[in-house]
């Protein structure tokens, strides 16, 4: 029983790992522009095929092809990783010019309408090019299993906790020591006195959508490998990192991250009773903590003075 538990651990602090950059994504462009991506579920799936067509043209196949049976080196998969972030994260700055831009910091919500439709463009797009099936992406390092203490272990799951954990903590260094961090924070608090203290908002708010974007990307060619590519399989990890976000708390950079973990762990856990409760749960949680604390479990209150 305690290696199961442990083994459910494991698995739900990778999977949590994908959640937190996620949630940690929603937390960035709510506090500097009080807008989120409600086509987030597109880029995580849009990063998964950029990454997949990055590898399948170096191989010098087309990108629509498969990956079976091909020799996908460890540096093959960087460069795959890096073409996935960076492209996508290009794409968040698209969305924010055409999509949110015209509609930031004005009253009404079209923002929502305009990212909605920005996804389902995209998804579009995906489907034109790359088709409705799934595509197998093999891990970089391999899958055979790793044992340690009768656990066994993936490759995947250890490199998606290693990397989102240093991205976690490069973004926390960069808000509380760097200028950088400091302006999206002055723009987070109040962008017109940002702006009266020299502040370029504008650029801050297009650099908060490329990271955005960009942990988007690297969320979806980081659980390919488990998930398998497919252009609806950012719907269901952009709900749970959204849900991660709202139980730690939009407003909070960190309390997103905590929310994210917590939910991946209590995912697995609830799957070692009974699978089929898990939605339900997660959900029942997420509706009980903003019955109880509205701006999540580390969020701070909004006050408005009039």
């Amino acid at each position: 029983m305690t290696g199961a538990l442990l083994q459910a651990l494991i698995s739900g602090l990778a999977t949590g790992g994908i959640y937190a950059l996620v949630a940690l994504a929603f937390s960035i462009t709510f506090t500097t522009t009080k807008t989120l991506n409600f086509g987030h579920g597109e880029f995580v799936s849009a990063g998964a095929f950029v990454g997949v067509s990055a590898m399948l043209m170096l191989l010098g196949k087309p990108m629509s092809g498969s990956l079976a049976g091909e020799p996908v080196g460890g540096w093959l998969q960087v460069i795959a990783i890096v073409v996935a972030t960076f492209g996508i994260g290009l794409l968040g700055l698209l969305l924010y010019v055409l999509a949110v831009r015209p509609f930031a910091g004005k009253p009404g919500m079209s923002w929502v309408m305009t990212t909605l439709g920005f996804g389902i463009i995209l998804q579009s797009i995906g489907l034109a090019v790359w088709g409705p099936g799934t595509v197998m992406v093999p891990p970089p390092f391999g899958d055979d299993v790793i044992r340690v203490f009768g656990i066994g272990i993936r490759s995947q799951e250890i490199l998606i906790l290693v990397v989102s954990l240093l991205i976690m903590a490069v973004f926390d260094f960069i808000m509380q020591r760097t200028m950088v961090g400091k302006a999206m924070r002055a723009v987070a608090h109040n962008r017109q006195v940002a702006s009266l203290m020299g502040i370029n908002v504008t650029a801050v708010m297009l650099g908060a959508f490329f990271i955005s974007s960009a942990l988007a990307g690297l969320s979806g060619i980081l659980i390919a490998p488990i998930a398998s590519a497919s252009l609806y399989l950012g719907l269901g990890v952009a709900l749970k990192g959204f849900s991660g976000a709202i139980i730690g708390g939009l407003s909070n950079p960190r309390g997103c991250v905590l929310g994210g973990f917590a939910l991946g762990v209590l995912e697995s856990m609830i799957n070692l009773w009974q699978a089929q409760w898990r939605e339900i749960v997660v959900f029942a949680i997420v509706i009980l903590v903003l019955a109880v604390t509205p701006a999540g479990l580390f969020g701070s209150k909004t006050v408005e003075k009039v």
